[in-house]
């Protein structure tokens, strides 16, 4: 899932801090975990435009099922992204 945030108040590290993510263990883009383990997880990657930062979004159910792979199962769609695309919209409202 794909949207654009008008907001050019943060650096792209600051903004992920500031909608509660971390930064992800590939060095280029952010995860939220849902529950205590590595899955399921929010990754999100970031890129900014001249009109503000457009989001990636997609939930990571599982890790790669074989070593030195990167295709996993992952959700990029659905009512738990919208959710949390509303509630990283609201976080920077300001």
């Amino acid at each position: 899932m794909k949207f654009l945030i008008n907001n050019n108040k943060y650096n792209i590290l600051a903004l992920a801090r500031r909608i509660g993510y971390h930064p992800h263990r590939n060095g280029k883009s952010f995860s939220r975990r849902l529950e205590g383990g590595e899955f399921p997880r929010f990754h999100i990657y970031n890129k900014e435009t001249k009109d503000g930062i457009e989001f990636s979004l997609h939930l990571d159910q599982k890790g790669a099922c074989h070593k030195g792979q990167t295709a996993h199962s992952g959700d990029y769609d659905g009512g738990i992204l919208e959710v949390e695309k509303e509630r990283i919209i609201n976080l920077l409202k300001d």
